[in-house]
């Protein structure tokens, strides 16, 4: 199975990190959706499962987890979804998830069965660093790798605490608040990618809030070893709910152009 150590260390490029909701709007589209995006570029896929209370997320993946659940996804059928992406290209993947279903599942099942299906890595959006015991004997002994989060007001010292727990990347939250799309770049992303720099050689992937070909160059430029592009992807899907090949269509257009983007801005840096 290829490693974030693979994927980082093989790219002469900024990794194209696209993010979708599991089973969203149906599971058949859904895995369709992950192999139009490996094959417009992805160099890793993030991806969600559908849960009730999101708190991390905006109205965009909101709606996707609420699409996904009505159209009956479940634990089982994210396992199902992984081994056919995981068939379709031996690319890593990441979950972004909430803590209650991994509980209600059983964490030692849980990561052991993810790991085997084909996750690299289990984000745990209402799971801090402070309580990351709870669940890091089960993550380390499943052959997991850790990604946690890193925000505009974390502190140089718990950078510090948190970078020295992470052996994947360091999803680095480009703005405060949740989950979404946004006209403009947050003006805090270069500091904050300059700071981490300075503290940690561990990879550092930037998201919430990239949603133009031109923020991902600048995101790149900045330093960043990968780019996270979710609510832009999701919304896509949620315009064109009837009608899959336009959906399709416009996911692999603009997966393309920030691949574009992002190649031309290796070859400045």
């Amino acid at each position: 199975m290829k490693s974030y150590k693979d994927v980082f260390s093989e790219l002469n490029h900024t990794a194209l990190i696209p993010f979708f909701v599991i089973g969203d709007p149906d599971f058949d589209t859904s895995l369709d959706v992950a192999k139009t995006a490996i094959d417009s570029g992805a160099d890793i896929l993030e991806l969600g499962i559908s849960f009730s209370d999101p708190i991390a997320d905006g109205p965009t993946i909101q709606k996707a987890d609420i699409r996904a659940a009505k159209a009956g996804a479940t634990l089982q059928k994210a396992l199902e979804f992984i081994r056919q992406v995981k068939q379709y290209k031996d690319i890593p993947i990441g979950l972004l998830m909430y803590y209650n279903l991994i509980y209600q599942y059983g964490k030692e099942k849980f990561f052991k069965d993810f790991h085997a299906a084909g996750v690299n890595s289990v984000l745990i959006a209402d799971l801090d660093i402070d309580d990351a015991d709870e669940v890091s004997d089960s993550v380390k002994s499943a052959g997991l790798d850790t990604v946690f989060m890193v925000t505009p007001n974390t502190s140089d010292a718990r950078m510090k605490t948190i970078t020295s727990q992470v052996t994947g990347f360091v999803y680095t939250v480009s703005l405060l608040g949740v989950t979404g799309g946004r006209n403009e770049l947050s003006q805090q992303v270069e500091s904050l990618i300059k700071r981490l720099k300075n503290i940690t050689d561990k990879p550092i992937c930037v998201g919430f809030g990239i949603s133009t070909p031109d923020h991902a160059a600048t995101v790149a430029q900045a330093g960043a070893d990968g780019v996270i592009i979710g609510s832009r992807l999701v919304d896509m899907i949620e315009k064109n709910l009837n009608d899959k090949q336009k959906t399709l269509t416009e996911i692999a257009a603009f997966l393309r152009s920030v691949r574009t983007a992002l190649d031309k801005t290796q070859n400045k840096r």
